[in-house]
């Protein structure tokens, strides 16, 4: 940038009036708003400087500022858009609204993104592939998939960006299997995708456990030779191990070159999940040997190592030792992991000293953590002692449904019904809802969810048969349900009945009705499992002699023979 304000000195002591320094100063004013080493306010001191700038001028700018990662500069490039519009000439052309929309998008002005999409169609730019591309971007960063779809359908010709806008807009709103049944309309298609969709398609793969579409892109990604790539090799590491491939995930790590922190930490995270916490610490200590400075997901990822095994002393250490070494500051995630491993290993009192004297602010989350901990550990007076103070933070947090589902449940643990039943009325006067449990299961290229209850399946009676035949064979090897599990006022049968027709024991009928022989039943739940599943998984593991994987929201848990790889942790 010094050399181009000289280079600018020369041009204003020879002149600039004509047409060779008028090109010169053209390219000074492209080099200092776009490339990495420019000067962005030193661009926009030239665009004022020049008598009668043209619209490559004002979109170059716009392009820059919706580059930058400032809000504030997105706010400038929507005030110049408004300036193109009010003085003449010159006006906004096909190259100026991508960059405007990408700003918008950024800024989640909705109304006003609404408003340029409006004045786009008036001024007779609506049939612009790459303007119709950023409304479908806008609209999906908004939350409005309805107006993105709309949008999309509406293209008479679609190109990679347009598909892969729209996939990653629905991956981005967790609607996981609509973006895999598009990532095969792409397919069928004939779209030649890259990078950006494989990456999409392999979070919603890794979300939903799709592991036959995961091998198809991995083939895809082999075909184009881009697996070696760290980013890619970063997703596709992330896609076999939620999906309960850890061999596969190995594999893809050990064939990436170039490794840089983010596959590393995939690869840390995959371990620790699957349960192999001494390998992923190791994996650790391997990374630094290779010089490669860990960042703040990478001490969540080892500390998860810590929590998922119980090994107390192990994360003390780390907590205190890394950020020392490497500057990072623990984030709540890093406190979050330690406080769970205490409450886990019934180390209430510790726990508790430990989120009162952390050096930021506990969050709900938190504290449910140990109110939850000390239900399940018999405390119940430190969790009802916990709980008012939760009431107390509850006042300026009335979004916060999580606190009211736990109030309430351990309200129900002691058989104060009646305090249960005030604490759900006032939910629902807030508005506030329990996230519904749900399981995936992928059976022949098809993600299937079920929620508690289904009997929405095409096959819900065979389903509900099956399930019916299992427990007449696990009660012979000792089930009986844990009712105590079931926070509602009804009798124990009743309770029982709830217990069967929750979603991963439906998905597991499911997988042993459709699934060949021997197989492996990999299932994928949006909460933690419930002991009585637990449980159940185990029987059904050793009677049936098939292996399953269930994921929930913590961790993996491999079910062989009767037994589980968390060990009962």
């Amino acid at each position: 940038m010094s050399d181009a304000l000289q280079f600018h000195a020369q041009l204003l002591k020879g002149g600039t009036q004509n047409d060779d320094a008028a090109r010169n100063v053209s390219k000074l004013f492209t080099f200092a708003a776009l490339s990495p080493g420019g000067d962005l306010s030193y661009a926009r001191l030239l665009l004022r400087s020049i008598p009668r700038p043209n619209s490559y001028y004002y979109n170059t700018i716009i392009r820059a500022y919706s580059r930058s990662p400032d809000p504030t500069h997105h706010f400038h490039a929507l005030s110049l858009f408004l300036s193109m519009l009010h003085h003449q000439p010159p006006q906004p052309d096909n190259f100026t609204y991508p960059f405007l929309l990408k700003c918008l998008a950024r800024l989640k002005l909705t109304p006003q993104g609404k408003q340029i999409h409006a004045l786009i169609t008036k001024t007779g730019f609506g049939s612009d592939q790459y303007i119709q591309n950023a409304l479908i971007h806008m609209y999906s960063e908004f939350g409005e998939l309805g107006f993105a779809r709309e949008v999309f359908d509406r293209m008479p010709l679609r190109d990679v960006v347009s598909w892969t806008s729209m996939i990653d807009g629905l991956v981005n709103a967790d609607r996981h299997v609509d973006a895999l049944a598009l990532f095969d309309s792409t397919l069928k298609a004939g779209i030649e995708v890259n990078d950006a969709t494989v990456m999409s398609v392999l979070r919603a793969c890794a979300e939903t456990g799709a592991l036959s579409v995961g091998k198809k892109v991995h083939m895809i990604v082999k075909e184009k030779r881009i697996d070696s790539k760290p980013n890619v090799g970063t997703a596709l590491v992330d896609m076999y191990a939620k999906s309960g491939c850890l061999e596969s995930a190995r594999n893809v790590f050990d064939n990436v070159v170039d490794k840089d922190v983010f596959v590393w930490t995939a690869m840390i995270s995959a371990l620790a999940s699957h349960g192999m916490c001494q390998e992923a610490i190791g994996m650790f200590a391997e990374m630094e040997t290779c010089r490669i400075e860990p960042d703040e997901r990478t001490m969540t990822a080892v500390l998860s190592a810590c929590r998922n095994s119980g090994l107390v002393n192990e994360a003390y250490v780390f907590l205190n030792d890394v950020p020392k070494r490497y500057g990072i500051e623990p984030t709540i995630q890093h406190f979050g992991c330690v406080v769970d491993l205490l409450a886990r290993a019934g180390r209430l009192k510790e726990a508790e000293d430990f989120i009162n004297t952390m050096p930021i602010k506990p969050d709900a989350v938190l504290w449910r953590t140990l109110i939850w901990a000390c239900k399940l550990h018999g405390d119940t007076d430190r969790a009802g002692r916990l709980v008012k103070h939760l009431k107390l933070r509850r006042r300026t947090a009335d979004d916060d449904s999580g606190s009211y589902i736990l109030t309430s449940n351990v309200y129900a643990s002691a058989g104060k019904w009646c305090n249960k039943a005030e604490v759900r009325e006032l939910m629902n006067r807030r508005g506030l809802t329990k996230p519904p449990g749900c399981s995936r299961i992928e059976v022949d290229g098809t993600v299937c969810e079920f929620s508690m209850g289904d009997y929405n399946h095409p096959e819900a009676e065979k389903i509900y048969d099956k399930l019916d035949q299992i427990v007449d064979e696990i009660r012979k090897e000792g089930y009986n349900p844990r009712v105590s599990e079931v926070l509602l006022e009804m009798d124990d049968e009743d309770k029982a009945i709830q217990l069967l027709h929750h979603s991963e024991k439906l998905a597991l009928a499911y997988g042993l009705i459709r699934n060949r022989q021997g197989s492996k039943i990999r299932i994928v739940k949006n909460l933690r499992s419930c002991e009585d599943c637990h449980e159940f998984m185990k029987l059904v593991s050793k009677i049936y002699q098939r292996e399953i994987i269930v994921r929930d929201r913590i961790r993996f848990h491999h079910f062989k023979n009767g037994d589980c790889s968390c060990k009962d942790h």
